[in-house]
């Protein structure tokens, strides 16, 4: 008798792989178009159409050239936090930290390449050492949620929102005070970096090179979650703890590694925040990018290398928000709603995941 069970055998089975992958294709892309279509209901509601908005959300977020780099600087942050979510999600943590991680790292980022620059420090050097910094902290910071996770069994969802109000409160602490330049008068800053400690865009394009590290990382964690014994390891203990503690895995050790890279993804995040789009450190950090990338790792269900389209999408959203207010008379928060109504029917589409039959494949064959 065969040592593996029909379960088993039909996970590994050709046409069981097919059907797992379309499931998680076609789920997600059908919880999409009902929270489209609820939306619609909601903008019939206030008397403005939905076809009109849907347009304006695709002319404002992939019609042109503009529109479409546009989106792409957006999706940037998104794919960095989008990943600090998913990879310690990969073993069953619920992390809800990134927002910390990004405003400290780029206030971090900030506070430290001032006195590089002070110093007639070259931007080939001091950018780099500034980039590992802001990771180091982030990393540091989220990692700290699954030090308490495992160490004194702390709820990681908790510990690490609460994490994010402290962290942002410490910056604007520290902004508003000790490092505060002089000359913000309007908007409590830190000191502006020089020109040549800016980084530009990518050439011919008005996207910063923070899309290229967001892309790299998305590639590199793939390889480390999928051909690796740590992802293979991190993927037994999301799926199974009390499995993966008993094959005798350092279950405590892969959280708080997948917690310290999902940090250092999320202060990478700042880092470009600060150096090429902000130019200094204040408020504008904390604009929720950590807590929209929870919601892009939902719909990539996970996957490093899904985080990247869905980020787009999102990141089209934002870039047409500006055009649907302006040619639909609607408030600035219309695609907040239309984000949360997306998140609930994520959440509810969730509960199909190996309950539909036609995703199932045929149990013959399976005796021995």
């Amino acid at each position: 008798m065969s040592v593996i069970s029909p379960t088993m055998r039909r996970r590994f089975r050709p046409d069981a792989r097919i059907a797992t992958i379309a499931e998680a294709i076609l789920i997600p892309v059908g919880a999409l178009i009902v929270a489209a279509l609820v939306f619609s209901v909601f903008l019939l509601v206030l008397g403005k159409d939905p076809v009109r908005f849907f347009g304006l959300v695709w002319t404002g977020g992939a019609a042109s050239a503009f529109s479409l780099q546009n989106t792409l600087q957006r999706a940037a942050p998104l794919i960095l936090t989008g990943l600090a979510f998913a990879v310690p999600a990969r073993i069953g943590l619920t992390l809800l930290g990134a927002e910390g991680a990004l405003v400290l790292g780029g206030f971090t980022a900030a506070v430290t390449a001032i006195p590089m620059i002070q110093a007639g420090w070259s931007p080939w050097i001091g950018l780099p050492l500034v980039a590992g910094i802001a990771m180091s902290v982030g990393g540091v910071w989220v990692g700290l949620a699954g030090w308490l996770r495992h160490y004194r069994g702390v709820n990681e969802t908790i510990s690490s929102l609460l994490l994010t109000y402290i962290a942002i409160a410490i910056m604007n602490f520290l902004v508003e005070g000790v490092f505060r330049d002089p000359g913000s008068t309007n908007k409590a800053s830190t000191m502006p970096l020089s020109a040549d400690w800016r980084i530009g865009d990518i050439p011919g394009t008005s996207v910063h090179w923070g899309l290229v590290a967001g892309l790299i990382l998305a590639a590199l964690l793939w390889i480390l979650m999928e051909r690796t014994t740590f992802g293979f390891s991190a993927r037994i203990a999301g799926g199974n703890l009390r499995a993966a503690q008993a094959q005798g895995l350092p279950v405590g050790r892969l959280a708080i590694a997948s917690c310290a890279i999902a940090g250092a993804c999320a202060g990478l995040a700042g880092f470009f925040e600060v150096v090429a789009v902000h130019g200094q450190a204040n408020a504008s950090l904390a604009a929720k990018y950590g807590f929209t990338g929870i919601l892009v790792a939902f719909l990539a269900r996970q996957n490093t290398l899904a985080v990247v389209p869905v980020a787009c999408l999102f990141g089209a959203l934002a870039a047409s928000g500006g055009l649907v207010q302006r040619r639909m008379d609607m408030p600035d928060a219309t695609m907040l709603v239309l984000q949360g109504i997306i998140f609930v029917t994520l959440l509810v589409s969730e509960t199909f995941y190996g309950r539909l039959p036609f995703f199932r494949t045929s149990q013959s064959g399976d005796r021995t």
